[in-house]
């Protein structure tokens, strides 16, 4: 699977569909430790794909696509990133844990749904501007890979916003 060379859209769904299917277990999931590890590993999909768009993709369309799905965006990942560093600090005992994964699910669906859209959506005006998706795929992976080593071996990092300013984390 990691050989097979996806452009930067398929790689991005990819990892959309992945997530989605990570919060469906969450959900069916019963006990703490099941619920904890599946947690975990949503907070690290989060965050390696995160961290890969505002590095690598976002900066690709500045200037190509509308501003304003650029700004939200990057806050809806700002608001992500919070949630991801709440969930991660606390457990499955905690009192509004499962409540936390579920609005985390709901605003990533939201996000999903920005950069998906049919005509309007991110990734649609990006192919449209004629980015080549094929390098930036490339790019993508190779930095994807790279992270995940990185987090696995050191854990996740602190939440670094980039329009949250005053935001104590």
């Amino acid at each position: 699977m990691a050989n097979m060379k996806q452009d930067a859209i398929a790689l991005l769904k990819a990892d959309h569909r992945t997530v989605e299917a990570l919060f469906e277990q969450f959900e069916n999931a019963s006990g703490d430790g099941r619920k904890r590890k599946i947690a975990q590993q949503i907070c690290l999909e989060l965050t390696v794909h995160a961290k890969i768009e505002e590095e690598i993709f976002y900066p690709a369309c500045e200037g190509k696509i509308e501003e304003d799905l650029l700004k939200e965006a990057y806050v809806e990942h700002d608001g992500a990133k919070v949630l991801i560093a709440e969930i991660e600090a606390g457990g499955p005992d905690d009192e509004y844990y499962d409540a936390k994964v579920k609005v985390l699910s709901e605003q990533i669906e939201h996000h999903v749904e920005e950069e998906e859209k049919r005509m309007e959506g991110m990734f649609s005006q990006a192919r449209k501007a004629g980015l080549d998706m094929d390098a930036l795929g490339d790019q993508l992976l190779a930095r994807k890979e790279e992270l995940i080593a990185t987090y696995k071996a050191s854990g996740l990092p602190k939440p670094e916003t980039t329009t949250f300013v005053d935001a104590q984390v």
